[in-house]
């Protein structure tokens, strides 16, 4: 079955205000760029973002911060994006801010059909507050729902035309489980092949989760933090 669309713009059509959307990455590292362009130009308002990192200032979740079209971000990791802080420090951003095992696992639970988890992380915390609490074997364990998102957003290394996707290295890390987990998935890829050029033992997203795929352009790779051996 041919998934493929045109580009981002097409790909992210119908994406409303106030809708629940996951972004695939970790940092800047396999972030759907193209898509993010996409609904900035678009505009969209009001929407309720899961990813582990809101990117920085002037890339990535970033832009869509700058352009307030985020009203939450559910994520774990957001420590290098001062408009991110800012909007949270003034109110004008709901925030939930998760442990990044629970955030992996909740899209696993989305992926594979299950309602909820349950997590000894956050036991004891303020992430506990107002949450059920269940032992096990005498152990504590916090209920946790799995993630209920209408877009999934992710980025391929390589994907063919029936939405089979490989990833690369670090940007397996968050992408092929939110790729499981929304109710219509978009992928975009560097390299879009034809069906059967992929490696079957190679793939780690099979296609029956992807409903969208197309070939990015212009993709800048930005690293986060840029760390260099000093000269002797």
């Amino acid at each position: 079955m041919n998934k493929t669309v045109a580009n981002a713009e097409e790909a992210t059509r119908d994406i409303q205000d106030g809708m629940t959307i996951m972004l695939g990455g970790f940092g800047l590292c396999g972030i759907p760029e193209n898509c993010i362009a996409a609904l900035v130009k678009k505009g969209v308002k009001n929407l309720t973002c899961i990813s582990n990192n809101a990117g920085v200032d002037d890339f990535g979740i970033g832009l869509m911060l700058k352009q307030r079209l985020v009203k939450k971000m559910i994520s774990s990791y957001v420590g290098e994006n001062e408009e991110f802080e800012r909007q949270l420090l003034s109110g004008e951003l709901e925030v939930d801010l998760i442990p990044q095992g629970t955030l992996a696992t909740r899209c696993l639970a989305a992926g594979y059909g299950m309602p909820a988890i349950f997590t000894p992380a956050g036991v004891g915390t303020e992430v506990a507050n107002g949450k059920e609490l269940r032992n096990f074997n005498g152990k504590d364990y916090l209920l946790e729902y799995a993630f209920d998102a209408d877009f999934a957003i992710v980025k391929a290394w390589k994907g063919d035309m029936s939405g089979n996707l490989v990833f690369r290295k670090t940007s397996r890390n968050f992408n092929p489980m939110m790729a499981m987990a929304g109710k219509i998935t978009i992928a975009e890829v560097e390299e879009l092949v034809p069906e059967g050029a992929l490696d079957p033992d190679m793939i780690h997203t099979p296609g029956i989760y992807v409903h969208r795929i197309f070939q990015g352009v212009n993709y800048e790779k930005r690293i986060e933090q840029r760390t260099v051996r000093k000269k002797a």
